[in-house]
């Protein structure tokens, strides 16, 4: 593969939001699992970054992805509309901060509203998760986006209330188009 120029932003708020996120329209709900199994956090992350060329994890085996999924606190949302998933966030604590660790929607949601929608919600979420866990209560929450990432995402994290506060270029070896969801999630060629 060859090396391509990837520039990541982390972006942070150390406080919660002003206001509540604006309700989900009719139709549309975020689920928590009460148990996300490995299974789905892959195929998750899979569909969701097919088409942005996420592949870090695609190699992962299900005792990797199991144990991330036991940091204590991890959660998985799943935004759910017409039947099925429609993108999903993971948050993950560490000490007093909170990370957006993934958050996407699936191709066919993408320039339905949803993408701001399910951010506001993220955070929402990752500012009240020490409660639900019975952890220190946080001071950051904080992400990660890249050039790699779809292009409303780093404009979708400001008009949200995050601030980048650290952005680094490196050479990355990445395929040169992305797997595509089809792909990513069942190691398949379509």
């Amino acid at each position: 593969m060859p090396l391509t120029p990837v520039t990541t932003w982390t972006l942070e708020s150390l406080r919660p939001p002003a206001h509540p996120p604006r309700p989900l329209p009719d139709g549309v709900r975020l689920e928590q699992p009460a148990t996300p199994t490995p299974e789905l956090a892959r195929w998750l992350y899979a569909v969701v970054g097919g088409p942005w060329t996420w592949t870090d994890r695609l190699g992962w085996s299900r005792e990797q992805w199991a144990t991330e999924l036991a940091v204590p606190g991890t959660e998985l949302h799943v935004l759910q509309a017409e039947g099925a998933p429609q993108g999903y966030v993971e948050l993950q604590p560490a000490g007093t901060h909170v990370e957006v660790r993934y958050l996407g929607l699936v191709e066919t949601a993408i320039g339905r509203g949803w993408g701001g929608l399910l951010l506001e919600h993220a955070l929402d979420r990752a500012w009240s998760l020490p409660r639900r866990h019975g952890l220190p209560d946080a001071t950051r929450v904080w992400v990660h986006t890249c050039s790699l990432d779809g292009e409303a995402a780093l404009a979708n994290y400001r008009a949200r209330g995050l601030a980048v506060c650290a952005e680094v270029t490196t050479e990355e070896d990445r395929p040169v188009t992305p797997p595509g969801a089809w792909t990513a999630s069942t190691g398949l060629e379509a």
